[in-house]
């Protein structure tokens, strides 16, 4: 399936420096900066570099060095806010939605890091 990338989301303009960002991590792939709304203690964004709608699409599409460096990226962000449980952390959320039934509001790939507290259930329970 193919995608069009919007350069005007707001990620892009992140990632060309038109809008500040308060930066966690960046690699030559990826960069992980601090959700403006943040809705746990920590709430960590992390988005590919390159021009990517949804996971599906970075996973198709993406190189071989981008999806590498962009999951050690994560990695490395859980590393240094000391939530990994392998390393004695209360464990984290990733949620990375796609389109409009996965309520997707900026059309870039992004993965949430939430931690610092119970995140609570996956899902609301079907009505």
């Amino acid at each position: 399936m193919p995608y069009t990338y919007d350069d005007q989301n707001i990620f892009a303009k992140i990632l060309r420096g038109e809008i500040p960002c308060t930066k966690v991590l960046e690699t030559d792939h990826a960069l992980a900066f601090t959700d403006i709304a943040p809705k746990a203690p920590h709430h960590v964004l992390v988005i590919p570099k390159g021009p990517y709608v949804c996971h599906d699409h970075f996973a198709l599409d993406a190189s071989d060095a981008e999806i590498a460096d962009f999951t050690r990226a994560i990695g490395k962000v859980c590393a240094q806010l000391g939530i990994t449980p392998g390393a004695d952390g209360a464990g984290y959320r990733l949620i990375s939605n796609a389109g409009s039934d996965g309520v997707q509001e900026v059309p870039h790939l992004h993965v949430h890091i939430l931690a610092g507290r119970n995140i609570g259930p996956m899902v609301m329970a079907a009505s």
